[in-house]
């Protein structure tokens, strides 16, 4: 058995009878976690699947969802997340590219329009779990796994993990069981009543679970938590309202949300003793605009502590710490902080390779142990900084560049500026295809409460006024909202087909 098998296997049975997790306003406790787990794990065991298997979870915020991940880490399986949130269509090719040989699903979930038949034809087998933490059990129907799948993945994976596809087609990560180990260690080095070799044991505390287990740093978050003894409220979907009711009465020191949800709290204009419980807010998997780290600061004195991640690293790989917040944030406003130990970066000439000095922009690379490829440089997608200071700021995907006629437009740089406007809350620029130009960036605009509507002509003489010529959109949509992923960052390929769809209608007319 491994690290994360045994830690799992000894904090479930320490004391069946303690609460561990709160959903929706109903606690339940280890005893009832520790059943459904063993009640699926002894069908996987049935069906002979062990080390190395391919287990498809279908992955959201409910406990029995978090009960078939921690089943398949439990017996040293190959977790791949399956994310039902996605359209029925995009669904049903997921599941028939994936040939699993078993998916653990709520009954919700496997009974959505033709996922079943999907899983008939290719002779997977079902196991579906009987909500909320009583049990699970075979879908008759789906004992047996009848197809010619690739029970086994290649060696060493421990999760198959699906990106957000934030800026196209979603795709599956395998994340190397050291790695993740690896990464897992180093984070319980940073707890102050933790060490990766204490023994499994309760500790005192409720983590709030708001960010999707969708997503890796989801997903990370509950097992962290989990695995190391604590309580964990599951927020099915962020709300503003089922924060605030998770944080006024869970009272956590520490509390999360992704950027996108920082701001709803900020626009909801809370009383202050809602937060009076918290040091700070943690944040991540999108960028954070720092004049929503000054506005916490300014109105409730509360840091926000952005880290930097992404699936292909195992989880985080740079910081804030409280302590170093305080310090040093006044200087380093915009910062995701410094590199964990073990972490090293370096930022390099996108073109030729050349390391840069402190305080240059260039394309991001580090390497660690955790990323499984020995002693390599990992070539990120982001434009970086690095100061003399070791202090790490993100500018922007580089990959995500518009060229227009030859000049290069960084989106994440249009959409900040914009943000400036009084009546914008958020701004998403994204480029469509010119004849002419080859693309032009467009931009979606969601505008702040109570704000008047800008008219086109507006938004163009303020862009003109703050950005270059080749930068300014050419065209405007205002709007409720633009496609998310589950992690609230904005869905750029669902964007860009907002405008395409309206110049299709357009020129139909």
């Amino acid at each position: 058995m491994s690290f994360l098998s045994d830690l799992l296997n000894g904090v479930l049975d320490i004391d069946h009878s303690k609460d561990v997790i709160d959903y929706e306003g109903q606690w339940y406790s280890w005893g009832d976690l520790a059943r459904t787990i063993r009640a699926i794990k002894a069908e996987l065991d049935g069906l002979g699947l062990g080390e190395g298997a391919r287990i498809g979870v279908f992955v959201r915020n409910h406990p029995d969802v978090l009960a078939g991940v921690l089943s398949a880490v439990g017996i040293d399986g190959v977790m791949v997340s399956i994310n039902p949130m996605l359209p029925e269509d995009k669904l049903r090719a997921d599941l028939e590219s994936l040939n699993l040989p078993v998916v653990i699903g709520t009954r919700s979930d496997l009974e959505r329009p033709g996922i079943l038949p999907v899983l008939k034809k290719a002779g997977t087998a079902v196991i579906e779990t009987k909500s909320v933490l009583k049990g699970a059990g075979l879908k008759p129907g789906f004992e047996r796994i009848t197809g010619t799948q690739t029970v086994y993945t290649q060696p060493g994976v421990i999760i198959e993990m699906l990106t957000s596809g934030t800026t196209g087609a979603p795709k599956r990560i395998p994340l190397k069981r050291d790695a993740f180990i690896e990464s897992f260690r180093s984070a319980m080095s940073y707890e102050k009543d933790r060490s990766p070799d204490d023994p499994p044991q309760l500790r005192s505390g409720v983590q709030l679970l708001t960010n999707p287990m969708a997503h890796i740093g989801g997903l990370w978050g509950a097992l962290n938590t989990i695995l190391g003894g604590r309580k964990l409220c599951i927020v099915e979907k962020f709300s503003v309202e089922a924060w605030v009711d998770a944080v006024t009465r869970h009272r956590p020191v520490v509390a999360g949300a992704v950027p996108t949800g920082l701001r709803m709290i900020l626009d909801a204009n809370l009383p202050a003793d809602v937060f009076s419980s918290l040091k700070a807010l943690r944040t991540g998997a999108q960028p954070l605009d720092p004049a929503i780290t000054q506005e916490f600061l300014d109105r409730y004195d509360l840091p926000v502590l952005q880290n930097y991640g992404a699936t292909e690293f195992s989880g985080a790989v740079a910081g804030w710490s409280l302590g170093a917040f305080r310090k040093y944030y006044r200087d380093k406003p915009g910062s995701v902080g410094r590199f964990q130990p073990g972490v090293t970066g370096r930022v390099v000439d996108p073109e030729t390779g050349e390391l840069l000095k402190p305080g240059e922009e260039g394309v991001l690379e580090m390497k660690a142990r955790q990323f499984g490829i020995g002693d390599k440089w990992l070539r990120t997608t982001d434009r970086a900084v690095i100061d003399e200071d070791g202090f790490l700021f993100i500018r922007g995907r580089a990959d995500n560049a518009i060229i227009r006629g030859g000049f290069k437009v960084h989106p994440d740089d249009v959409a900040a500026t914009l943000e400036k406007h009084p009546a914008i809350r958020e701004a998403v620029v994204v480029g469509i295809p010119d004849r002419r130009l080859g693309a032009v960036p467009v931009c979606a605009v969601m505008l702040k409460k109570g704000a008047s509507v800008p008219s086109d002509d507006e938004l163009k003489a303020f862009a003109k006024e703050h950005l270059t010529a080749y930068q300014v959109p050419v065209r405007w949509k205002v709007v409720e909202d633009v496609p998310r992923t589950p992690s609230l960052k904005p869905a750029l390929p669902g964007v860009r087909d907002m405008f395409l769809a309206a110049e299709n209608d357009h020129a139909n007319v």
